[in-house]
């Protein structure tokens, strides 16, 4: 029986110190109010990502949901305004897979929105799954996208200075290695998919250490948040159905809640001070050292060049703000009172497509995808 007793307090001994140290997260403090300021929160539709907008909508910002899905992300919407009162929660639509799709959605934020305070990348992938593409659609979706999304919104997001980028990395990136003559190859296979998952979290770290450099002096500060290991969809989409049920109560209990991972990426847009930190590396709310291939400026210097390629960029474009894209007064952009386009490119209260404007008219060089989406967090 003492055996017994003794095995059984071991055992919760063992998940308390597992429970506080890695299920439960600090919360997130900063910034109290945010009227007045808008924020780009991308795969926003479910798990880290739709905490993230809704806290940040109970703040009062104005929160545009950026996914792909468009059933998906104006449900979303709908969810969030009721949740958090906050009627300025909006879903445009954005595919990460597609860079085409990447500046429709740059052009109509740009023409809509006045405003561009807060820009976090969340959406992600973890596998190809059934998709074969001509390109490493894992780092598409997990840098390069998020790469060109930032490349474009740049000029507002200085214009709005001081203004934050936050990339949701993981510590997965630890076990990455970037090779730049296989950077951009397609993706075959479980194995390749983990070192390729791998591969682009360290291209976000390396990202926000290179975008800080670049914007050095601008007020535009940003920052690499590894949300912690987190009970989400994204943990149990490729599991086999059979073994779900036996997973399901273990990540249950050892696994933080969606709102416990979207602690840090909130941190890391919300807390006053940490300007001086910008290009950091954030876990649990708090800077953490990462090896030295994930510091390397070397690295991220010729990674930036990669990127640029492979998001078709040309050497100073969009260095400076469109003019066609700006209000009709330059110093309105960035007025906290500054009220809205009477008709941005939102969604409607769902279920209410019909009423929603048609996103063709400012997106008409592309045609959004809508078949069911890739694994997205």
């Amino acid at each position: 029986m003492e055996t017994l007793l003794l095995g059984a307090g071991l055992v919760l001994g063992a998940y308390v110190l597992i429970y506080y140290n890695l299920v439960k997260a600090p919360p997130c403090g900063g910034i109290g109010s945010l009227r007045g300021r808008t924020a780009v929160v991308t795969g926003s539709n479910s798990g880290i990502g739709k905490m993230t907008a809704l806290e940040l909508a109970r703040r009062g910002a104005r929160v545009v949901l950026a996914c792909r899905s468009r059933e998906r992300g104006e449900a979303a919407a709908f969810d969030l305004r009721q949740e958090s009162g906050n009627n300025e929660v909006i879903f445009m639509a954005l595919d990460l897979a597609s860079l085409a799709s990447v500046r429709a959605f740059a052009t109509a934020f740009l023409r809509s929105e006045p405003r561009l305070d807060i820009l976090i990348h969340n959406a992600g992938i973890s596998s190809c799954g059934r998709t074969r593409e001509t390109f490493n659609l894992l780092l598409r979706v997990n840098h390069i996208g998020p790469f060109l999304l930032t490349h474009l919104l740049l000029p507002r997001l200085k214009t709005c200075a001081p203004s934050r980028v936050v990339v949701v990395s993981s510590a997965a990136h630890r076990r990455g290695h970037l090779d730049f003559t296989r950077l951009d190859r397609p993706v075959v296979g479980w194995q390749q998919e983990l070192r390729a998952y791998a591969d682009s979290k360290l291209a976000n770290v390396l990202f926000a250490r290179e975008l800080a450099t670049q914007l050095e002096g601008t007020g535009v500060t940003c920052y690499a948040a590894h949300p912690g290991p987190v009970n989400s969809e994204l943990f149990l989409r490729h599991v086999p159905g059979w073994l779900r049920p036996l997973l399901r109560p273990l990540a249950w209990l050892v696994l933080r809640a969606p709102k416990g991972g979207a602690q840090t990426p909130l941190y890391c847009a919300l807390q006053e001070g940490i300007e001086p930190l910008s290009g950091r590396y954030f876990a649990n709310c708090h800077v953490e050292e990462v090896l030295p291939a994930a510091r390397d400026d070397r690295i991220a210097q010729r990674l930036w060049e990669a990127s640029m390629r492979l998001a078709g960029l040309r050497p100073g474009e969009n260095d400076e703000p469109d003019e066609e894209l700006q209000p009709e007064d330059p110093g309105a952009p960035c007025s906290p009172n500054t009220p809205h386009p009477e008709e941005p490119t939102v969604s409607e209260p769902f279920p209410g497509p019909q009423n929603s404007p048609d996103l063709s008219k400012v997106t008409h060089r592309i045609q959004v995808k809508t078949e069911p989406e890739p694994q997205v967090s």
